[in-house]
């Protein structure tokens, strides 16, 4: 068994066309029902403000699958300490016996994160979007717009955020890291009003965005709400969606932006990213339609990275 620290995966690991591959794939295996994913553990640790995930998923036909335990303890900045940590533990598939730890301390799921905001837009988004609005000024505002600049030939932003000092601080980083043209908002509204994607980045408990921020083709990824307890889309946004995805539904209805519908369907057909990148077909039929995906980060994504960096490391 090797042990490999962050520095490690950070070197071998990082947002290009190969991980985006990789974490592709694990969603088109998903889509085929090639695919072992059991629903998220979940612990709430009440008297520290923290919490426990545990995801996993196995791959059929592949030699390895990870068991990846994140813990959010979010008092922690108060201790000087980061408030998200976690490994990844990767697993022979055929003996069962570990083969690695990935002591990532959750470097593995920003990057298949970030990926999956790509991979949603890749299929989901015009292939002429130009233009991304953010909502949120955090790592996650950061590499979502990085990893669409694998998929999408983007060239502005624009960016709101509650704290005005973050965004502008962001911006400035975008600007001079990236290239872009970026313009900072304090309406939600004026934000979305030219975009061509729409990114929601933020752990917002009440619905930031609404369905008259909407223009015509436009395409949302929303990826904040990953927990009983966050929203970010009204319910608005989704009933004006031409097609709406989510990464499993299942986890849409529990953790993501589909339990605003608890006890009654929704009003819209469901759609799973995994299925719509096997099928090989592209849901929007008109520039004009409306795509809303919704990501609440699934155990494949983290079995599809893990499995890349350890191939990296073990060259």
């Amino acid at each position: 068994m090797e042990l490999y620290n962050r520095q490690q995966i950070q070197d071998v690991v990082s947002l290009d066309h190969a991980a985006l591959e990789a974490v592709e794939a694990g969603f088109r295996a998903l889509g085929e029902g090639n695919v072992v994913q059991p629903p998220i553990l979940s612990m709430a640790i009440e008297e520290a403000n923290g919490e426990v995930d545990v995801k996993t998923a196995h791959i059929k036909g592949n030699s390895r699958f990870a068991i990846k335990v994140s813990p959010g303890f979010f008092d922690n900045p108060k201790l000087g300490l980061p408030s998200l940590n976690g490994l990844m533990i990767v697993f022979s598939a055929k003996t069962g016996l570990v083969e690695a730890v990935l002591f990532d301390e959750g470097y593995l799921t920003d990057i298949r994160t970030a990926l999956a905001g790509a991979i949603a837009a890749k299929h989901l988004s015009r292939a002429d979007s130009q233009r991304v609005t953010v909502l949120g000024a955090g790592l996650q505002a950061e590499l979502q717009v990085a990893a669409l600049m694998l998929v999408r030939d983007i060239d502005t932003l624009d960016v709101w955020a509650r704290d005005v000092a973050k965004a502008e601080a962001y911006a400035a980083r975008m600007q001079e890291k990236y290239g872009l043209t970026v313009a900072v908002h304090t309406d939600i509204g004026e934000a979305c009003r030219e975009a061509d994607i729409i990114v929601t980045t933020t752990p917002s408990r009440e619905p930031l965005l609404s369905g008259e921020h909407l223009r015509e083709g436009v395409h949302v990824t929303a990826m904040g709400s990953d927990s009983p307890d966050k929203r970010e889309l009204d319910t608005s946004v989704m009933e004006r969606a031409d097609h709406y995805v989510a990464d499993t539904r299942a986890q849409s209805e529990n953790n993501g932006e589909l339990k605003a519908y608890a006890g009654h369907q929704p009003p819209f057909t469901v759609n799973e990213l995994g299925r719509v990148i096997a099928s090989g077909k592209s849901l929007r039929s008109a520039a004009s339609q409306i795509t809303v995906c919704d990501l609440t980060g699934t155990g494949v994504q983290d079995t599809a990275i893990a499995g890349l960096a350890l191939a990296r490391l073990m060259e």
